[in-house]
């Protein structure tokens, strides 16, 4: 077997993969043993895969390639959500492309064209997860709606109601007009928008001539005030509290309020009070026992029965009447103007809260929802994050956890729409009768008086009176309750299967940031509420990829980098490659395509290091490698001895890295060893070795350079599957996957600090060497003199390893000198106590090198003067994007620089010549 000339990594990852799942190698090995369980972020059953997909999975796959190669019984559970909002919405635009509704087609017609979409079309992410070289266990994929997970979610209500921790009340909560639904506080983004502050006279009711000054961003809802409310201490409005007020356009006669919670430096320090439509107003009407009227519908337009209904008239609600709340609110203030109400408008930044699926504004509304009663299910979960049972990485995101945590309020958990977990509760049309009406098509409305019978099966009667004829709440369940139980539920909870019993607690959750509330903390709450136990031990949470410039992806930036595209055109590795290199802790990634093109570089150098040790090891097997352990041997050149020394170094930090979730230093040190150290100065070392100009056993030689390149493809695998599978299959025949071999573990004993330090020293000498030469521009294949000035031990040292100086730096001939008068006219380094010289006259033609460096000079002379003209133009500054400037700034710095270089090099030249004179 032999390895192609060029690496194809599109030939590779389908081949390997395949044979992957067809051996079954994702499945956890059998037996007792140690465990690392990991249950996959569920990414949403309409999603496609994007950056944070793909830097969650790689890191994800990066822990247990790692863990399973340790020796660990490793389960990761695949697996998608069911996304009830966003996938009800991707069906019904489909539905309305055929010029249909839902309502139209029927909930149980509707929920069939859904699930045939999520056959269709809804595992597409999952596809593209296996591009990306996941090592999922396939066999137990789950979905938040299949079969086993509706029961655990079934029994995690019941027992929720059974403890007193669920119910069903009439409260303000967050409504989308667009979605039609209640949102939980969570699913509300609230973002910072330019807007209006209207100053409206308020009249009092017995003395119109007297008027309080309110200042509010939304006029529409005052048709919905119920009260004034100003604070307690301020003295400009002392005399008025006691008094009622006429609203104005309604003409309702509301009381005026004193109430702590006013800011009296907020507008006029008068604030209107509408409990059905702000959630500050809500908790001040049921201090003060207010009326709660809500105006809008479901749709957000204004509900003249709300006012009918409670024997409001006059000719104000026909004129209002199906109005949209934004129209409202420009006839509203139109009308206003015209009363002679509004005092002043000015301008008003505020944050509005939006839809976190559709970005419609969302509205405080009035209705009946599931609620779970949180506070005891919080508590918990805090101590066991300050106890440490759970570790949140990095640490500093513990304390948005608890800030969060601690101000948690009853979450909603019911929506309302049709594709999700129907809620498990009925009602009674003999009981309830007055609280169930019917809506066609077989939809109900339930009142917000109505009584729940809650049970984990269609009951067949009421328990009450012992009806037949039960209503199911149309509701369904908010899509994070399921993925809440997602740790246990896809082990098979509620039955206590092997599964459950083997790899619960699971090891690590991977995650972003933007769902530690959504999701995590759930999950830490259901975790401890119906297992007795932590749902994972550590949580990491990753930054999000950026693009080079630092900015959001998004469409419509058009800086959306296609994961699937990147490694189609760069291969897998090198992408998960560069994840990880940039994944440091704490820190977003900012991707940029020559970073990918970069690592591709590094896994081609890889492949071709892989050649050479295939072309030199000739007839010595790998079992002969594996079992000989050549680098294990007493009596190791002095090369040998530091690689030896580097790599069990290298194994260590590696480790180390990998085990705190530091997966950048974990990538940077073995591209640092596998490139720098194994391909740039051991390679090339080990060729003096291999054709017997240094005493060495060549055949040793070639064992060692096998031996090595096993541990690095051992080392690298978890970062780059497929090419190190691809190379190590080509090293022996017959041989089990490289993702069942152990991990290298270091060897302490192999560590020389001062091999080490002594190669150090070597590759200082030659790396100045090499400088020496291309600030000379000397001729690469020329051979130069080179004379050594220093300590006697370093000289000696040089001198004992002159065969490797002279190859690395292309020395011709060495002079040695522990004391005595320096050359002149020589290029001059100093490593350490060591002075190196190159004599100029042996490198290069001193008159034309000079020639060469005046004109170079005034080259770049030009350049740098032309870059500052534009740096010094201020329409340049104001008007440029701050990218562009970026780029002349760095353009500057690197001319000046090379300037300055530039003219160390004449200085040399021209003192060479006059001492040569």
């Amino acid at each position: 077997m032999e390895l192609a000339k060029a690496y194809s990594h599109k030939e590779v990852e389908s081949k390997w993969y395949r044979r992957w799942i067809d051996s079954g190698a994702f499945a956890p090995a059998k037996g007792a043993g140690a465990y690392f369980s990991v249950v996959i972020p569920p990414p949403n059953v309409t999603g496609s895969l994007h950056m944070g997909h793909a830097l969650n999975n790689t890191l994800q796959d990066i822990l247990c390639r790692y863990k399973r190669m340790d020796g660990y019984r490793v389960l990761w559970v695949p697996g998608t959500d069911h996304a009830g909002i966003a996938t009800q919405n991707v069906v019904e635009r489909r539905l309305a492309e055929q010029g249909l509704t839902r309502a139209q087609v029927g909930r149980a017609k509707f929920i069939e064209r859904v699930w045939a979409w999520k056959e269709e079309a809804g595992n597409t992410i999952l596809r593209q997860l296996r591009a990306l070289g996941v090592s999922c266990d396939w066999q137990r994929e789950r979905f938040t709606m299949d079969e086993g997970l509706s029961r655990a979610v079934r029994e995690a209500f019941v027992r929720l109601w059974e403890d007193g921790l669920l119910y069903r009340a009439e409260r303000l909560i967050n409504w989308c007009p667009r979605c039609k639904t209640a949102l939980a506080d969570i699913e509300v983004v609230h973002e910072e928008t330019d807007g209006h502050l209207w100053h409206i006279r308020y009249p009092l009711a017995d003395d119109p001539s007297k008027a309080l000054i309110v200042a509010t961003t939304r006029p529409e809802t005052m048709l919905g005030d119920t009260a004034v409310a100003i604070h307690p201490e301020d003295e400009r409005y002392r005399e008025f509290i006691g008094k009622k007020i006429r609203l104005p356009i309604a003409g309702r006669v509301i009381p005026l309020l004193a109430d702590s919670y006013v800011d009296k430096e907020f507008g006029t320090g008068a604030l209107k009070i509408t409990p059905g439509h702000d959630f500050n107003d809500f908790e001040i009407g049921e201090r003060f026992g207010l009326e709660k009227i809500s105006i809008f519908d479901a749709d957000a337009k204004i509900d003249a029965a709300a006012f009918l209904s409670r024997g409001e008239g006059g000719e104000w609600i026909e004129r209002y009447r199906g109005q949209d709340r934004f129209a409202a609110r420009k006839l509203i203030v139109a009308e206003l103007k015209e009363k002679g109400c509004l005092e002043k408008t000015e301008p008003y930044r505020h944050a509005i809260g939006h839809c976190y699926r559709c970005q419609t504004v969302v509205e405080p509304y009035l209705t009946p929802q599931w609620f779970v009663a949180i506070k005891p299910l919080a508590e918990p979960a805090m101590q066991v994050v300050r106890d440490g049972r759970i570790r949140i990485i990095p640490e500093g995101w513990s304390n948005s956890y608890f800030a969060w945590m601690e101000n948690i309020k009853d979450w909603t958990i019911s929506r309302q729409i049709w594709w999700g977990h129907q809620i498990p509760a009925w009602y009674c049309k003999s009981c309830d009768a007055a609280n169930i009406i019917e809506a066609g098509g077989g939809e109900y409305l339930l009142g917000k008086e109505a009584h729940p019978i809650v049970a984990r099966g269609t009951p067949e009667s009421c328990p009450k009176c012992g009806g037949k004829e039960l209503v199911q709440d149309p509701d369904v369940l908010d899509t994070w309750f399921s993925s809440g139980l997602w740790p246990f539920s896809t082990l098979g909870w509620p039955e206590q299967t092997e599964d459950l019993k083997a790899f619960y607690p699971t090891s690590t959750l991977v995650t972003g940031f933007d769902i530690l509330f959504f999701w995590v903390a759930r999950m830490i709450m259901m975790g401890l509420k119906f297992m007795g136990d932590v749902p994972f031990r550590d949580v990491y949470i990753h930054a999000l990829v950026r693009d080079e410039q630092g900015q959001k992806m998004s469409k419509s930036k058009g800086n959306v980098i296609d994961p699937l595209d990147i490694m189609n055109q760069y291969g897998t590795d090198a992408f998960r490659f560069t994840l990880a290199a940039m994944a440091a802790m704490g820190r977003d990634i900012r991707l940029a395509e020559e970073r990918i093109a970069g690592y591709q570089n590094f896994v081609n150098k890889l492949w071709n290091a892989a050649r050479f040790v295939l072309m030199k090891r000739s007839e010595v097997s790998v079992t002969e490698v594996r079992s000989d352990r050549a680098l294990a041997g007493a009596d190791l050149n002095f090369a040998e001895r530091w690689i030896r020394s580097r790599l069990a170094t290298t194994i260590a930090q590696a480790r180390e890295a990998a085990d705190a979730y530091r997966f950048n230093d974990y990538a940077n040190v073995l591209y640092q060893f596998t490139w720098h150290e194994f391909c740039d100065w051991y390679i090339e070392m080990s060729k003096l070795a291999l054709n017997g100009t240094v005493v060495a056993d060549a055949d040793r030689s070639r064992r060692i350079l096998a031996e090595l390149l096993e541990q690095i493809l051992l080392l690298l695998h978890p970062l780059m599957p497929f090419v190190t599978e691809e190379i190590w299959q080509v090293l022996g025949e017959n041989r089990r996957s490289i993702m069942v071999q152990a991990y290298p573990r270091s060897e302490p004993a192999w560590i020389d600090g001062n091999s080490e330090k002594q190669m150090e020293f070597l590759m200082g000498v030659v790396r100045a060497v090499r400088n020496l030469r291309a600030e000379m521009n000397c001729p690469p294949g020329k051979e130069v003199k080179a004379i050594f000035h220093g300590p006697e031990a370093d000289l000696a040292f040089l001198r004992s390893q002159e065969p490797y100086l002279r190859l690395l730096s292309r020395v011709g001939a060495a002079e040695y000198a522990i004391s005595g008068e320096r050359p002149k006219g020589a290029a001059t380094a100093v490593i350490g106590a060591t002075e190196i010289y190159l004599p100029l006259g042996d490198l290069i033609n001193l008159d034309e090198e000079r020639a060469r460096l005046t004109k170079e000079i005034r080259k770049f002379e030009e350049e740098f003067s032309r870059v500052q003209k534009k740096l010094q133009n201020n329409d340049f500054i104001s008007k440029a994007k701050e990218e562009v400037v970026r780029k002349e700034r760095e353009k500057a710095g690197q001319y000046e620089e090379k300037i300055r270089t530039l003219n160390l090099s004449l200085t040399r030249i021209e003192k060479a010549q006059s001492e040569r004179s």
